[in-house]
């Protein structure tokens, strides 16, 4: 009796449900708008607590229950055993619930399908099998989704229907879908890039709340995050075309895999037993135990069997004992501990401020990682800004129209940030020196491309040298092999910032670009620069050691600022300017060490300031347009202005050879003063010697007249020593013509001498050279027995 009333609750029972879950289908198939519900989110009621309330029996329900929970709960009356084991999974089934009904919210258009990434196909095929499955009359039903185990106790056995295994159908397309779903849900780059995509769904509009029309509130969701992430195009989809169940394919990538074939140095099997091989054996310094690797074993093991088998096969228990976790977390401890006494006695003496600085920083981003790590991207970065790596869209002000007519996607930009200070333009005091590579100097006033910071621009920089006595003088030309200062107008940088110049920036050069390299060493116009400058004057008056100089200033003022200088003239007298003279203008005196003569030329040697070029001309290579980029030219050298326009240098007439005229001099006699001569030796007194004049005539020699006789005898005389003088020299001529010959009968015999002693002596050390050659030979032999 007690049977037949439970079935007639349960019949009654069964009929309520049927009528819910047909106005359940009625709903589902209408659309929300003509329902007049808004699309949130369905809250599940579980029916457990709902049956408990009534505390009425629950019977069978239908095949192709929407949830689990009517499945659990038809169960409960048939035994408590099943019920214990169906409670665990009917939390899960309650879940799983929610899910297929926000499946359905999808079908119908309301919700957007909402994908982790984080499911395998096991859980996806789960799914699709418990939407489908149905519960057998008079049984009770226990899914297990772990092992996709069903266990069906029944309490009396009944033939199933055809069509109580539809939900074996189809397996593999559902499995594939899921997979696919799963591929899909990729992150989506334009939520990242561009924050909120909007999307054009009407429903989606109509559910949110607007206040006044203009502004909507955002309430956060529980997939908010999953749900920003679209389908990535650039995903690639699995091709189903390929039956991996195939050998071949198999083969194809089996070698990709660590089981693969691979090289004898490369394989990690070969390795590791090599590895085995050299460092199997160690001892733990601390607790003392000795480890022994397979080779040692092995070894252990051959000498354990030849003394007892019994005791190898204790020891084989003892080694196969160890936990190897064990093990490895020993093994991290030690080194942990190592390390942090290696930190303790090398890092914390020697630790800076930028060493503290940043294991501060360091232990900030955990903390921030850790706190924000269940966050949405959007709420993180309000919090704690962008993190590297992320997308961000930039806002730039004040941007010059060219670069967006001009823009070229295929020409990197690169972003960078200046301080507040940097904005500024002012002069630069730099540390320059000419590259070694670049094949010319660089010359001071010519036009520059500097790249410092995150500029690039032309400036006209100053060259200059400090000398010993602080002063810095200008260069005309940077040194060759040495660092000089460089002085220009432009962007403000912190010291120490380093840079490079170049000369221009169109096209390709084939030699070496790099003009040269510094860095910037003061921000203010503390240096003076001075160049050399020389004025001339000549002396128009001279009056011993004063003389009166002009020509070399031109005004009473200007000689007034140059009073006391130090002056000197072409041969090396020194002197000084003393004080302007009234006529003419720009006339002063001055004293010297000695006389001047109106020949001298006198200098002043002086410096004067140079004042530097305000030129400060930014790149604007982005602005040009596409394919143009590298053509940018800014200022053009003196050289390039002149080799363009076909002008020729036209030489200073000062600077040309002369021929050089000089007037005779004419000396003044050497005029001694008496007291002087008194000092002198005799030697070097001055003589008072008058020149000698004519002989007189009565002191002059006689003419002698000779006699006929004496006439003749002279004749004779001459005409004997002419005879005489002519037999010597004809006969020192034959002397010395058979000395001549004398001697080349001695050179030929000297030579034929020499000739024969160089036969003899090639002929000597040949001799000499085969006796050394026998006697080698004899000794490579070996020396006879005898001896």
């Amino acid at each position: 009796e007690g049977e037949s009333e439970e079935e007639d609750e349960g019949g009654n029972k069964g009929e309520e449900e049927e009528t819910v879950l047909k106005k359940e289908a009625k709903d589902k198939t209408e659309p929300k708008e003509k329902q007049g519900i808004k699309t949130v989110p369905p809250v599940k009621r579980q029916k457990m607590e709902e049956r408990k309330e009534e505390k009425e029996p629950v019977v069978e329900v239908p095949a192709f229950a929407d949830s689990e929970d009517e499945l659990e709960m038809s169960g409960e009356e048939e035994g408590e055993g099943g019920k214990g084991e169906c409670e665990s999974e009917g939390e899960e089934s309650d879940s799983e619930g929610e899910e297929d009904e926000e499946d359905g919210a999808v079908e119908k258009g309301d919700l957007k399908p909402i994908d982790s990434g984080h499911c395998s196909e096991e859980e996806d095929a789960s799914d699709s099998i418990e939407d489908d499955y149905e519960e057998m009359e008079g049984g009770e039903l226990c899914y297990e989704s772990a092992g996709n185990i069903l266990s069906i106790q029944r309490s009396s056995i009944v033939a199933p229907p055809p069509w109580a295994l539809r939900w074996k159908e189809g397996l593999q397309q559902k499995a594939s879908e899921a997979f696919l779903r799963q591929q899909r849900a990729a992150p989506n780059l334009r939520k990242l890039v561009y924050g909120t995509v909007a999307e054009d769904d009407g429903d989606g509009e109509e559910d949110e709340e607007e206040l006044g029309g203009l502004f909507r509130v955002s309430r956060p969701e529980k997939g908010k995050k999953h749900r920003a992430d679209g389908v990535d195009c650039s995903r690639f989809d699995p091709d189903a075309s390929r039956n991996w169940d195939l050998e071949e394919m198999l083969d194809s990538i089996r070698d990709c895999f660590v089981t693969g074939k691979w090289e004898d140095d490369q394989d990690a099997a070969t390795l590791l037993k090599e590895d085995e091989e050299l460092y199997g054996d160690f001892e733990d310094l601390e607790t003392g135990a000795v480890h022994k690797g397979k080779a040692g074993k092995q070894k252990d093991q051959a000498k354990e069997e030849s003394d007892d088998d019994e005791d190898e096969g204790e020891e084989e228990e003892k080694l196969m004992k160890v936990d190897d976790e064990t093990q490895k977390n020993k093994r991290l401890e030690k080194k942990r501990r190592l390390k942090e006494r290696f930190d303790t006695e090398y890092d914390d003496g020697d630790a800076t401020y930028f060493d503290d600085l940043k294991e501060e920083m360091q232990k900030q981003a955990e903390l921030n990682r850790a706190e924000f790590e269940d966050v949405d991207d959007e709420t993180r970065v309000q919090y704690e800004g962008f993190r590297p790596g992320m997308y961000v869209r930039l806002e730039i002000p004040f941007l010059p129209c060219e670069f967006v007519t001009n823009f070229d996607p295929h020409y990197p930009i690169i972003l960078g940030a200046l301080g507040a200070s940097e904005g500024n333009v002012g002069y630069l005091q730099m540390r320059l020196k000419k590259h070694r590579w670049h094949n010319r100097i660089l010359k001071t006033r010519d036009p520059l491309i500097l790249s410092l910071g995150w500029r690039r621009f032309q400036t006209i920089p100053l060259y200059h040298i400090e000398d010993h006595n602080g002063r810095h003088r200008l260069l005309k030309y940077t040194p060759q092999h040495m660092h000089c200062g460089a002085t220009i107008w432009g962007p403000i940088t912190p010291q120490g910032t380093g840079f490079l110049a170049v000369q221009s920036v169109a096209g390709t050069k084939t030699s070496f670009r790099i003009a040269a390299t510094g860095v910037v060493l003061d921000l203010d116009k503390s240096v003076t620069i001075v160049k050399k400058l020389k004025l001339i004057g000549y002396p128009y008056k001279i009056y011993k050691n004063t003389s009166f100089i002009k020509g070399m200033f031109n005004t009473v003022l200007e000689v007034a600022k140059f009073e006391g200088a130090s002056i000197r003239t072409v041969s090396g007298v020194r002197g000084q300017i003393k004080k302007a003279l009234s006529t003419p203008a720009g006339a002063y005196r001055a004293t010297f060490e000695d006389r001047l003569l109106m020949s001298d030329i006198v200098f002043l040697r002086s410096w004067y300031p140079v004042s530097v070029p305000q030129l400060y001309n930014p790149v604007t290579s982005l602005l040009m347009p596409a394919g143009q980029k590298d053509s940018w030219s800014g200022m053009r050298t003196v050289g390039q202005l002149k080799h363009d326009l076909g002008v020729r240098n036209k030489p200073n007439t000062d600077s040309l050879y002369k021929p050089v005229v000089r007037a005779q001099r004419h000396f003044n006699k050497l005029h001694i003063p008496r007291q002087l001569q008194k000092a002198l030796p005799f030697k070097s007194k001055p003589k008072q010697d008058q020149p000698k004049g004519k002989t007189p005539k009565d002191l002059q020699r006689p003419a002698v007249i000779r006699e006929p006789h004496e006439r003749k005898v002279a004749a004779l005389l001459n005409a004997l020593s002419t005879v005489h003088n002519y037999k010597s020299k004809k006969a020192h001529v034959a002397q010395h013509a058979k000395h001549k010959d004398f001697l080349r009968q001695r050179d030929k015999a000297e030579e034929d001498k020499l000739k024969r002693q160089k036969e003899a002596k090639k002929k000597l050390y040949r001799m000499m050279g085969q006796k050394e050659k026998r006697s080698q030979r004899s000794s490579l032999k070996g020396a006879p027995q005898d001896d």
